[in-house]
């Protein structure tokens, strides 16, 4: 049997309710088992059994070899080594440990750290072997998501043989200079039968489990690319499952069965935070994992099956637990917006409410109980793979490495060779992320991981929203793409926009305008008296903005919003025409003043000129005129 029970009964739930939702049949749990071949010393070669670790990172498809070292102290590896294990003939060490006094995990990261290629541990009684868990999430325990090696466990007897070659090796007893060499063998397995690998997954819509929950969700993340690509190409066949229990009919009637039942007590899941009176309720959880079921036979039935992968990760992201999100509207705008038809989603579901068995959920608890070679499914999370489970780290390139060791050798996909992976999903309904139709800009991303909707940057603009529903650009130069998202509007020569280059955010409707700025209305300022409202006045709207006129001959001063008169007093027309007329008559006596001055410099430099260049006879002729004919003209 497991070493851990189902988390779903951790004691975060009240006993009463533990009582409830336990499912009344006696499980099958089945150890998945590797080999390991002694190759050296020849005296004690052969074959063994060995059960695979449920944590680090099985082999599936292939095998190691290696050098087994017994450590002469901390033999449990319960604590850090002092020193890195090597051995002589330079392979990978292998390292052996005992049983006991700690978690098989720690063990596991403690070798390791020691430069241990894979880890034994040598079961300290005598029983059938069983699978090494991971223990639950709590402080001092984050060490179980590092570990990458893969572990198994084998029986006592094989392990003391193995212990007792390598002490001899260590202390050179009987001449052992030869090393303990054993190999590993997970190419069995893996069941590989044909071309095509079949798998599923035991998951939960809740996202308030806690680690468990972060663990399943992170692995939808970065596993869906590779999933979608193998059902793309007809690679795999991939089914998701939800467990449920179903309360005993003597407690239907009961408020735990009310509160965590659909169906009148026949499916049931836990209070999602453990406290029946507070938050969402175990039956809330019941219908999510109802509607994902039925997301996967839409679009199973539409061809797209890989589109469950985007609706669990959307879902997680806008419709949260912890965000007061996780609702049936939330859900079908997701539905919705990945082009599935919500009307068959909600025909699959049923009525939650109805006193009858729900097909979907009655099929779920008939596969959750094993058959063959798998076991019960009794661990969340859980993956089957060719009717196998799983054993190991949930995360993507363990899992990608298990599923391609299903697959019969030579017909793996290019997917299991490279890691160079492209999904293209924003081709279909653009990844039912956010687009704006005018410019063609689009939140979807695709990835090797599958699509994602985060808003982008465009020529240097920024866009900001939730990648789904809304994106805005924001920044300098926003306007210059599609507006800015905001409302505009052209009419004959006149052109106004609700995005300004001055605000980096929001829209505006402009002056004469308004409306939220991402429609804009014109505002009638003679109707709402908002302008134009002095007694003389006569308003006209006009399209974003107004005429006002006054009575008579009067002057409309728009900034006062007032009309003054447009004539003069006689007085007034008086006093006007003197002053002009003093203007007028200093311009012309200045002017007249002016060419005095002018002539008389000229004169004054003429005389100066002349005086240079005429004789003086003496001072007698200083009274004589210049000409005879000169002075009788004059008199």
């Amino acid at each position: 049997m497991a070493a851990r029970r189902a988390p779903w009964l951790a004691g975060s739930l009240v006993a009463v309710a533990v009582q409830l939702l336990m499912v009344a049949v006696r499980g099958r749990f089945v150890v998945e088992k590797s080999s390991v071949r002694v190759l050296a010393p020849e005296h004690i070669r052969g074959h063994h059994d060995a059960a695979i670790g449920n944590f680090g990172v099985p082999d599936y498809g292939g095998t190691l070899t290696g050098v087994v070292i017994y450590p002469d102290k901390k033999a449990t590896g319960c604590d850090e080594f002092d020193a890195k294990f090597k051995a002589k003939s330079r392979r990978p060490v292998i390292l052996l440990l005992d049983r006991g006094d700690c978690y098989f995990a720690l063990k596991a990261w403690n070798a390791q750290r020691a430069g241990a290629a894979a880890v034994l541990i040598a079961d300290s009684v005598d029983e059938q072997l069983l699978t090494m868990d991971s223990p639950e999430a709590s402080a001092g325990t984050e060490y179980v998501d590092k570990i990458n090696i893969p572990s198994a466990l084998v029986n006592r007897a094989f392990g003391e043989s193995l212990k007792k070659m390598a002490q001899k090796v260590a202390s050179g007893d009987d001449g052992a200079g030869e090393e303990v060499i054993v190999k590993l063998d997970w190419r069995e397995s893996m069941p590989h039968p044909d071309e095509r690998v079949e798998y599923e997954l035991w998951t939960n819509s809740n996202d308030e489990c806690g680690p468990r929950c972060d663990e399943q969700m992170a692995f939808v993340r970065g596993f869906r690319g590779h999933a979608q690509l193998l059902e793309r190409g007809g690679y795999a066949r991939f089914t998701p499952h939800y467990i449920t229990w179903y309360c005993p009919e003597a407690f239907r009637l009961t408020q735990q069965c009310r509160s965590q039942c659909i169906n009148h007590g026949r499916y049931c899941a836990p209070d999602p935070e453990g406290d029946f009176g507070a938050g969402y309720e175990g039956k809330d959880v019941v219908v999510e994992n109802l509607r994902q079921l039925c997301v996967h036979r839409v679009a199973n039935d539409t061809g797209r099956p890989w589109a469950w992968w985007d609706y669990v990760m959307d879902y997680k992201i806008r419709c949260s637990m912890k965000e007061k999100k996780y609702t049936k509207t939330c859900a079908e705008d997701v539905v919705t917006a990945l082009g599935l038809d919500l009307k068959k989603v909600l025909e699959c579901m049923g009525d939650p409410e109805a006193d009858a068995d729900n097909a979907v959920l009655s099929k779920e608890q008939e596969d959750q109980i094993g058959s063959g070679s798998r076991g019960d499914v009794t661990i969340l999370p859980t993956l089957v793979i060719n009717n196998v489970q799983y054993r190991g780290k949930l995360e993507r390139t363990a899992v990608l490495r298990a599923v391609c060791a299903g697959f019969k050798e030579g017909t793996e996909p290019r997917v299991c060779l490279s890691h160079d992976i492209e999904t293209n999903e924003c081709l279909h309904r653009n990844g039912g992320c956010w687009r704006d139709e005018a410019t063609n800009v689009t939140a979807c991303q695709d990835t090797y991981r599958g699509r994602v909707c985060e808003c982008p940057v465009v020529n240097g603009v920024r866009y900001e929203g939730d990648g789904y529903t809304d994106c805005k650009p924001i920044g300098p130069g926003r306007c210059a793409l599609n507006n800015g998202g905001c409302w505009s509007e052209t009419r004959g020569q006149q052109t106004f926009s609700a995005c300004t280059e001055t605000t980096l955010t929001g829209c505006r409707c402009p002056s004469g305008f308004h409306g939220d700025g991402h429609k804009c209305e014109d505002l009638d300022e003679c109707r709402e008296k908002l302008a134009c409202t002095c007694p003389d006045c006569q308003c006209k709207n006009t399209w974003g903005n107004y005429e006002c006129k006054c009575k008579g001959n009067q002057l409309y001063i728009r900034g006062e919003d007032v009309c003054i008169a447009n004539n003069m007093s006689k007085l007034g027309w008086f006093i006007t025409i003197a002053a002009v007329a003093c203007v007028v008559g200093i311009g012309v006596a200045g002017y007249v003043f002016y060419k005095y001055r002018l002539r008389s410099y000229m004169d004054s430099e003429i005389m100066s000129i002349m005086s240079q260049y005429m004789p003086l006879d003496s001072q007698n002729n200083e009274n004589q005129p210049l000409r005879q004919h000169d002075s009788e003209a004059l008199r």
